[in-house]
């Protein structure tokens, strides 16, 4: 099983209001991610909350999830991810984290992580766009332990670092793996690239 984990506990200084809850069409900003990963091979999804929990958690509650609580949220997101593995049930062969704050993610990208992962043996798997590493990032829980005692001050990269070979980038055309919704700025960037793309 590859379990999604849609990391949401950020404190959105930056923004003002709770980023997964900016509109994206219709919905909410997570609701959009939510549905996009729904729809992909990855399974059940798990949502780790923290500063905006008790506004995020009934706008998601309707949908088919789990949700986990990260009190350490200030200590940036590496805490998420470390409070999102210990949910993780064991027979999880792989994770897929996604930020909750970046446009939702192609069902067929996602997909293609998967099979990439399933086809390689790689342990940690994630999109390329322009030369730039993006979101979403698969990993093995062969790294569980190691991910438990990495340094909040680095996070991930220093998982990469250390195993430059058992890292594969997956080429994709699209920018939006790079695409982080950090200000009002930015998300009004994304929201007229979403129009571009459906006109």
């Amino acid at each position: 099983m590859i379990q999604a984990v849609i990391l949401a506990a950020g404190k959105s200084e930056r923004m003002g209001s709770p980023k997964p809850l900016l509109t994206w069409g219709k919905r909410t900003l997570i609701e959009a991610i939510i549905d996009g990963v729904a729809r992909s091979r990855a399974k059940d999804l798990l949502v780790v909350l923290g500063a905006a929990r008790e506004v995020i958690e009934p706008v998601i509650a309707k949908h088919d999830l789990r949700t986990v609580f990260n009190p350490d949220f200030a200590r940036g997101m590496l805490s998420s991810i470390q409070r999102g593995l210990e949910a993780v049930p064991r027979d999880a062969r792989a994770v897929l984290f996604f930020l909750g704050d970046q446009p939702p993610p192609y069902p067929g990208m996602i997909n293609r992580l998967i099979d990439a992962y399933g086809k390689t043996g790689k342990g940690i798997v994630l999109p390329v766009h322009g030369g730039r590493r993006g979101h979403p990032v698969l990993i093995d829980l062969k790294y569980r332990n190691e991910i438990r005692a990495l340094d909040p001050g680095i996070g991930l990269r220093q998982l990469m670092r250390d195993h430059p070979e058992d890292v594969l980038e997956v080429r994709t055309k699209s920018p939006r793996v790079l695409l982080d919704i950090d200000t009002p700025e930015d998300h009004e960037r994304a929201l007229e690239s979403r129009r571009r793309r459906q006109k």
